[in-house]
């Protein structure tokens, strides 16, 4: 098991929704999760991957090498099963390389449109990797099973979360709170199995009292 002295770990994304995600489940282990320093500045790492892990895993290491710390970077998204797992690695890019969420939601459900209920099953596949000094120190995956919309319900979340709906709660992941999103989502999965594989070691004030 990897020891983490340092309870600082650093995003590789500027993606808001990550990162207040990622924060919330970081805060109940006692790590602080920052946006990794310059990275808008920085030469975007390409994601050519033809797996979440693969891409997850490159951007970890391409960015873990540009700056000194412990650098996590995911790759994520949705597959539906009647696209025969797309849009997959391309759910950001969807509708295209700068597309919206807007954008990309509307055209899964343009082309799921001949499809029936009982033919939109799905499910959200998030991949972590955590890395320092270009070389990976963990990998963990979460999934989360559920079926596509054809309409948006609920105003919180972000990218497909309005139209994903997730059957043993009977809401869409846009309708659930941020505990309860996090609790079962692919994200909050694949975070929670990340922090089980390393040993943080925080330097409170009360450990230093007693040395």
């Amino acid at each position: 098991m990897h020891v983490i002295q340092n309870s600082v770990l650093y995003l590789a994304s500027t993606n808001p929704g990550k990162l207040r995600e990622f924060r919330e489940a970081a805060s109940r282990r006692g790590i602080t999760v920052e946006v990794l320093p310059g990275i808008d500045a920085m030469t975007p790492c390409v994601e050519d991957g033809s797996s979440f892990e693969e891409n997850a895993c490159k951007k970890a290491r391409y960015y873990s090498t540009l700056v000194p710390g412990l650098v996590f970077a995911d790759d994520s998204g949705i597959c539906a099963d009647a696209l025969g797992g797309g849009p997959g690695v391309h759910s950001a890019r969807f509708a295209g390389p700068a597309a919206s969420d807007d954008a990309n939601n509307a055209k899964l459900v343009e082309i799921l449109v001949p499809f029936g209920e009982g033919q939109r099953a799905a499910h959200y596949v998030c991949v972590i990797a955590l890395a320092e000094a270009g070389e990976i120190i963990a990998v963990a995956e979460g999934r989360a099973d559920g079926l596509i919309l054809a309409a948006p319900r609920g105003a919180g979340g972000f990218g497909y979360d309005p139209f994903f709906l997730f059957p043993p709660l009977g809401k869409t992941f846009a309708e659930l709170s941020p505990d309860s999103k996090l609790a079962v989502s692919h994200r909050g999965q694949a975070f929670r199995k990340l922090l089980d594989q390393v040993e943080v070691r925080v330097e409170s004030s009360e450990s230093r009292v007693g040395s």
